[in-house]
């Protein structure tokens, strides 16, 4: 295949540019309004969950939620003109069931402030109604008062997706022209235009596919931020690789045509399996039931195939097209440069280096072990939003209404009130319980029981409730919802669905590695560097997240924990980078390696060739690097706590491995063990030989024969 894409290239490079350009426009006029389309709702809840089945039987039983989803806040007494006003603005709109309001007298209201001069005004929403649409309305309606905010769980979760719209086009606005002046410094010339356009062609036709997703699979509007800055990072990453390859080539003194091919046999196919690496990471997230992760997974999987689809399709006609203007690198021959250097001095030292590289890991590491887990809800937007504005506020003045709503549904004939009576009752003696209102019929055999609960809906203590209040369930059937029942159910999918999904993620990765290496070793070292860059990572997360460290610099508020369902996104990230570098190091190794095994070289082999393979991809992999971290860390802009926590995991998982592991891990490790690197039992050496991967490049030319000395580039093995 990428021979054919070669050939295609070199025989019509203006039609393959022309069908680009073409597609370009096609995908961005059906990836466009992708944002707009992508709305899937609850898309942190278990579909398959008792609070999901809660939820579902309350409604159809009653026609609307099973708890108000809408609070306004009213500068205004009960019984005062404004609170009536907000009362009739509810009522006026279709998809509102019911409105609460507290009467004149107040008689210890809980939706009434400690000083009596602040009104809450609930209202319940329909069931089965556009949740956006229905607050969008309300927000429209409310937008010309001053006093009155809108709040409350329906409200937060709207702005919520509003909030993360409006950062997918700001935070990748001040990436770009970031990334293009990096691209300029690296490539100089007309070179750093071509990943740019692979970028913006990666994106929209990863856009325009997530479109025909939606129409089987509801999709989350949050697949689409991740969407465009690994778009971005892996199109100029993948675009970094072929073009440096082809300028090396060209260095080289090849003609055109053969550079091209060149640069497709080797670099193309590590473009190929470093895209498959990194869908395959994050094609895993879609083992969880909870539609975000498989959002993520989804747009993660396609975004990766995509850009090097794109890069592998279009960059060899434009190669043709530009030919030397693109500019051409002649290699410097094997044992100079820095990085061989560099490479050569770890490993003089390799018991030294190694220590102290994972010294400094493990310290990064440490608060990982403390860990917090938290959720969704209005607390990690900003401070302007009304929905923040709103809980804040209750949480200062409103302290009955601070506590959090639990819905139980009671499966029991009418008949039976007075047993239902009584489990109510024991109800309130749960630790941790504050109220339990009368239990209420809402349809046959169905009960609805009201229990309110101590700390905020995503608090450990209230999914301690929600399980001390399922585990008291007795003979009664009994499903319990509310947004801590749908927290814990949450973790618990996750928790039941994780040892799968580290196997696949794991499998994944210790089968690519053996592929392009042969070896059993290699693949389980990098995995345990893997895991110790992502420990790192989370550690760097926790100390500025948890902690709450820099929360002036980056306009946040701790929520004393990390959102768990965006943990698991930037884990997979950053397995799936960390092989696909892993990729494209190991196997410029193992070519050097096994060209000076075919000349007959002495024993210093196994460190030379680890040497000249640093030398080779260190300055690209550097590159690489940088310009994904700072198509990922662009989230650090966005003003939604989890899409920042991604951006910084993600980025620093980025360069860690890129500046400590590569740089210092990998070659002691491999100097200190030297053959053994390489080792693999018979049967499945046998079984490499005749599945296995490798990055060489087709034969040399003849050209290269005769009168060539050893050590200048024409001898060079790529």
């Amino acid at each position: 295949m990428l021979s054919r894409l070669a050939e295609l290239g070199i025989r019509r490079p203006r039609a393959v540019a022309v069908l680009a350009a073409v597609a370009f426009l096609v995908v961005g006029a059906l990836g466009g309004p992708a944002a707009g389309i992508l709305d899937r709702d609850r898309a942190f809840d278990d579909p398959g969950a008792s609070s999901t089945d809660a939820r579902l039987a309350l409604e159809r039983a009653t026609g609307q939620a099973a708890e108000p989803g809408v609070l306004v806040l009213v500068d205004g007494a009960p019984g005062s003109a404004a609170v009536a006003s907000a009362v009739r603005t509810l009522d006026a709109d279709r998809a509102v069931a019911r409105v609460t309001a507290p009467p004149s007298a107040t008689g210890g209201s809980p939706l009434v402030s400690r000083d009596g001069t602040r009104t809450v005004v609930a209202a319940t929403l329909r069931a089965h109604v556009d949740r956006e649409a229905a607050v969008e309305r309300l927000e429209d309606a409310f937008a010309d008062r001053r006093d009155a905010r809108l709040g409350g769980p329906d409200v937060a979760f709207v702005q919520v997706g509003q909030q993360a719209s409006e950062d997918l086009a700001g935070s990748e606005l001040l990436a770009l022209p970031v990334l293009a002046l990096l691209t300029f410094l690296f490539f100089r010339g007309i070179a750093a235009a071509l990943p740019l356009a692979i970028g913006g062609l990666t994106v929209l036709a990863t856009f325009a596919l997530l479109r025909l997703a939606n129409l089987a699979v509801d999709l989350s509007p949050f697949a689409l931020n991740l969407v465009i800055a690994a778009g971005l990072g892996l199109a100029i990453d993948y675009s970094l690789f072929l073009v440096s390859r082809f300028r090396e080539e060209l260095g080289d003194d090849r003609p055109i045509p053969d550079a091209v091919r060149r640069t497709m046999a080797t670099a193309g196919r590590t473009v190929v399996f470093s895209s498959v690496t990194v869908a395959a990471a994050l094609a895993c997230l879609c083992v969880f039931p909870l539609p975000f992760l498989q959002s993520m997974g989804i747009g993660g999987a396609l975004v990766s195939l995509v850009a090097a689809a794109s890069s592998l399709a279009v960059l060899p006609a434009l190669f043709v097209l530009l030919g030397r203007r693109l500019g051409k690198v002649r290699p410097l021959p094997e044992g100079h440069g820095r990085w061989h250097r560099l490479a050569s001095a770890v490993m003089r030292r390799p018991g030294r280096f190694a220590i102290v590289a994972a010294v400094v890991m493990l310290v990064l590491a440490a608060p990982a072990l403390r860990t917090a887990w938290t959720g969704v809800d209005a607390s990690i937007l900003p401070e302007s939003k009304s929905a923040r504005v709103v809980a804040d506020a209750m949480a200062r003045e409103f302290p009955a209404v601070t506590t959090n709503p639990i819905t139980v549904a009671v499966t029991a004939p009418s008949q039976e009130r007075e047993g239902v009576q009584a489990y109510a009752t024991a109800l309130a003696r749960i630790p941790g319980v504050e109220r339990v209102a009368p239990p209420r019929p809402v349809g046959p055999a169905l009960w609805q029981v009201d229990v309110t609960a101590r700390g905020s809906a995503i608090s450990d203590e209230a999914m301690r409730t929600v399980q001390r209040i399922r585990d008291a369930a007795g003979d009664q059937r009994v499903l319990v919802g509310g947004a801590s029942a749908a927290q814990l159910d949450q973790r618990d999918a996750i928790s039941r669905m994780l040892p799968l999904a580290a196997g696949l993620l794991l499998a994944a990765t210790l089968s690519i590695l053996w592929l392009m290496t042969g070896s059993v070793l290699l693949p389980i070292k990098a995995l345990l560097m893997n895991v110790l860059t992502t420990a790192a990572a989370t550690g760097i997360l926790v100390w500025v997240f948890q902690d709450g460290r820099l929360e002036g610099l980056l306009g946040y508020r701790s929520q004393g924990g990390i959102e768990q369902t965006d943990f698991l996104v930037m884990v997979a990230i950053a397995f799936g980078l960390s092989t696909d570098y892993g990729v494209f190091l190991l196997t410029r190794i193992k070519e050097a390696r096994d060209a000076r095994i075919a000349r007959g070289a002495g024993p210093e082999l196994e460190r030379e060739a680890v040497a000249v393979g640093i030398q080779r991809t260190g300055a690209i992999v550097s590159a690489a690097a940088i310009l994904l971290a700072v198509a990922l860390g662009a989230f650090l802009t966005s003003d939604v706590v989890f899409l920042q926590q991604l951006g910084l995991g993600a980025a620093a998982a980025v360069l860690l491995d890129a500046f400590i592991v590569r740089t210092l891990l990998v070659p002691s490790l491999m100097a200190l063990l030297g053959r053994w690197n390489w080792w693999s039992p018979r049967p499945l050496q046998r079984l490499h030989a005749r599945i296995g991967i490798s990055e060489g490049p087709p034969p040399e030319p003849a050209r290269a024969a005769a009168g060539a000395r050893p050590g200048t580039p024409a001898d060079v093995p790529r």
